[in-house]
């Protein structure tokens, strides 16, 4: 709950320090008096967005201070802070500053954080409820929340989430595959068109630059035969062979003697005749394997035009052609594989769906259950708050298919009919300024337990409502601050005579300067102040003892 509250030149107020306590806290004051100053001053420690229009005049900066006392223990919001690596006990303080050049610090237990951060802790920390409130309960997006909130069924919420997760996966899965599929298909005969043209040219790696050496020989066979003949004759004659083997003879005979000395230089002139007589043999063969045939070199460069078409037509070397090939395969394999696949998604998207339906439906069966418990105590209350003709209800619908979510297929609005014979409708459509402002009311007192929620703040929920219904707004005002701190901003005498804290409001000048005071009243002071607010700035008599006959009435009517 909200402890302390220091704003510094914010507005109106030069400075201020307030200490708030458990139970009903009333703010009373004239119209005007700066009410609206505390709640903007608050908003801006829960992550309200500042705007240098809030310093007040004459001041470089605004600083405003609030300290918190987490009473449970088991708030969501310290796993945020331990997620976030701030170390924080049962007391929370939250320091934000903005200077005129719109630089702004923010910090939590003197360290530095975000404003993202802020508005998310803020979120745990207190909730503020106007008349004209957008968001919250009028908001029907929230309504889904407000009821699971109430009906506690966590287990059967994760699980129809962690269902509705898998189900969304495979349908993405299936729908990349059909894609894919959809995509491929269409290039299916030209891909096989490819393929077989790839194949029958048999086409391999290196049969380019063969192809090209072969051609070169077949243009040049002339005169390559002419001087393999020369090199052939060369070796052939009686000269060079004959040479080596009367040496051969000679280091025979010598090796004799010398009992093999010089067998190595024997071994390497046996090698060179031998070597000799391979390199004259292939001589013969290589110029027996020139063609001189014109139509073999046609036939090679018939090869090498119809690799080079194919290269061009794959925008790619001839080299690369069997990596073409491949890749062609490849793809049409996985056009066969994605045809196989498809079939097995959808068999697994028919089994998450079907999961997932029935957790939903589980889901639903609880929220149902919460829904019938939670009208019935709305209700309740709504006699309290002097509408017995009302009546509430949650409406729960099954969406489409499309509208399906973590969340399950439910639909859920909050409406209500405020007379009989009507139909009922939405809640921020139906009910006027005063009527809503008691179903909002009717709502808190039932929802105050299992929002986690310590601190809820009223301004003006009381506006358009007056007498015994004013007085009954106060009673259930003071009924919920029995679960959580209860703030009220009020003009209605009847709900401030509830107040366990009354502050007074009020709008001083000084020497040509105007400023914003706050006042914690006693027991006199806040009979005071409601006499004022029943009579007018003239208190009488009468006056006063109205206000007394209203501070005693709630001992004996409450609940």
């Amino acid at each position: 709950m909200l402890t302390h509250l220091f704003i510094s030149n914010v507005v109106l107020i030069e400075k201020l320090e307030l200490e708030f306590s458990s139970g009903l806290t009333i703010f009373s004051g004239e119209t005007g008096a700066g009410k609206s100053i505390l709640l903007d001053s608050l908003g801006l420690v829960l992550g309200a967005r500042a705007e240098t229009g809030l310093i007040k005049t004459g001041a470089d900066k605004l600083n405003v201070t609030a300290e918190f006392e987490i009473q449970n223990k088991s708030s969501p919001i310290f796993k945020l802070l331990s997620e976030n690596e701030i170390d924080a006990d049962q007391n929370i303080i939250i320091k934000r500053t903005l200077s005129r050049d719109g630089k702004g610090k923010i910090f939590l237990n003197d360290q530095p954080i975000s404003l993202k951060l802020l508005k998310e802790i803020g979120s745990y920390l207190v909730e503020i409820h106007g008349q004209f409130d957008s968001q919250g309960l009028l908001n029907p997006l929230t309504h889904i929340d407000v009821l699971d909130s109430f009906g506690g069924y966590s287990d059967e919420l994760l699980k129809t989430k962690d269902a509705f997760k898998k189900y969304k996966d495979i349908q993405k899965k299936l729908t990349n595959a059909v894609e894919s599929y959809n995509k491929n298909i269409q290039e299916e005969e030209t891909l096989t068109h490819f393929k077989n043209e790839l194949e029958n040219a048999k086409v391999r790696k290196g049969e380019e630059k063969e192809l090209t050496e072969k051609r070169t020989e077949m243009m040049h066979a002339e005169k390559l035969i002419e001087q393999f003949n020369i090199a052939y004759q060369s070796l052939q004659g009686e000269g060079l062979a004959q040479n080596i083997r009367h040496a051969l003879n000679a280091l025979d005979k010598i090796n004799r003697i010398t009992e093999n000395k010089y067998k190595d230089i024997e071994e390497s002139l046996n090698s060179a005749l031998i070597e000799l007589d391979e390199a004259t043999a292939e001589i013969e063969n290589a110029s027996s394997n020139i063609s001189l045939n014109s139509d073999d070199i046609n036939a090679v460069e018939e090869r090498l035009f119809a690799l080079k078409a194919l290269a061009r037509k794959h925008n790619c070397t001839i080299d690369d052609l069997p990596e073409v090939l491949e890749n062609i395969k490849n793809k049409l394999n996985a056009i066969e594989n994605n045809s196989q696949q498809i079939i097995i998604l959808k068999g697994e998207l028919t089994e998450a769906k079907n999961i997932y339906l029935t957790a939903a439906a589980r889901l639903h069966d609880c929220r149902q259950r919460a829904a019938d418990i939670l009208s019935g105590k709305v209700q309740d209350e709504l006699q309290f708050l002097k509408m017995g003709k009302a009546e509430f209800r949650v409406l729960i619908q099954k969406a489409d298919e499309e509208h399906w979510c973590e969340k399950g297929f439910d639909l859920i609005c909050f409406e209500v009919k405020t007379n009989a014979g009507q139909p009922f409708g939405p809640l921020n459509k139906i009910a006027s300024g005063g009527e809503l402002s008691r179903f909002m009311l009717a709502l808190k007192v039932n929802l105050a337990e299992q929002s986690g929620l310590e601190t809820l703040i009223f301004d003006e929920i009381d506006s358009g409502i007056g007498g015994s219904t004013a007085e009954a707004v106060g009673n259930r005002l003071y009924k919920l601050s029995k679960t959580v701190q209860v703030m009220a901003v009020t003009h209605a005498p009847q709900v401030a005579s509830f107040g366990t804290t009354n502050f007074k409001v009020s709008k001083q000048t000084h020497q040509d300067t105007t400023s914003t005071e706050v006042t914690r009243l006693n027991e006199n002071e806040k009979r005071e102040e409601i006499a004022r607010m029943l009579s007018g700035e003239k208190i009488s008599n009468e006056a006063r003892a109205a206000a007394e006959k209203l501070i005693e009435k709630p001992i004996g009517t409450l609940f």
